[in-house]
């Protein structure tokens, strides 16, 4: 069962620019999200959705699960940027109707920047992966 359905107080990012649906998960070593493809996502292309959509993808999934602690602990939702991508590797891509399914755990978290290990999969099939840094904004 989903912690929310109601993304948009967890995340700073607004339509048409929102890539997750609902936290799933989510506890001091990582979290997992879900999200339906729609026909009009910004990112699909012939169908499917393209590359920058997944990295989006597994950034907001960390995004949600910093901004529902926060909101837990009463805090103001911060803002966190991409610092790194590395090790990305994209077996698929996703069709409109496909659910992504994407886990993020943490590797390191240092002052304000945090490296985190993310997977995507879709009908219990790894699609895509990647290490990400991330800064959060002070």
């Amino acid at each position: 069962m989903s912690l929310t359905t109601d993304i948009l107080p967890y995340i700073p990012q607004r339509a048409p620019f929102v890539m997750v649906d609902s936290l799933e998960a989510c506890d001091a070593t990582g979290a997992s999200t879900r999200f339906t493809v729609k026909e009009d996502n910004l990112f699909v292309f012939n169908g499917r959705l393209t590359e920058p959509a997944l990295v989006e993808n597994i950034a907001q999934t960390a995004a949600a699960r910093i901004g529902y602690i926060c909101q837990q602990e009463q805090k103001a939702v911060p803002v966190g940027f991409i610092g790194a991508v590395q090790h990305l590797k994209i077996s698929s891509l996703p069709q409109t109707g496909e659910v992504l399914d994407t886990v993020i755990k943490i590797k390191h978290q240092i002052f304000n920047a945090t490296v985190i290990e993310g997977k995507i999969a879709v009908n219990g099939k790894d699609i895509g992966s990647c290490e990400m840094k991330i800064f959060i904004s002070a």
